[in-house]
């Protein structure tokens, strides 16, 4: 089964070290395949802290996570969570 879902960067520090940290984090809970792609094709696996942050991904930008395999769609649901709920950040 393959799951796909589209988010936008809200964070103002964009996917810095720390939200890229805590993405990775959360995706290596599920066992399915997770890819984080861009808009203009570029992609990483999101198990993959090194491959998200060369994404250099920042406020404003759109990316789609798809995941296939056992869980998808809870493990995208999770990381588009993560991401609209600012990665946790209370400040």
């Amino acid at each position: 089964m393959s799951v796909s879902k589209s988010v936008r960067i809200d964070d103002p520090s964009g996917f810095h070290i720390r939200p890229a940290q805590l993405f990775q984090e959360a995706a290596s809970r599920f066992p399915c395949d997770i890819r984080v792609k861009t808009e203009d094709g570029r992609q990483a696996d999101a198990k993959s802290v090194l491959g998200l942050m060369m994404l250099g991904l920042a406020q404003g930008d759109s990316i789609s996570i798809e995941a296939d395999g056992e869980g998808a769609e809870e493990a995208v649901e999770t990381l588009v969570s993560l991401i609209r709920g600012g990665f946790g950040d209370s400040s």
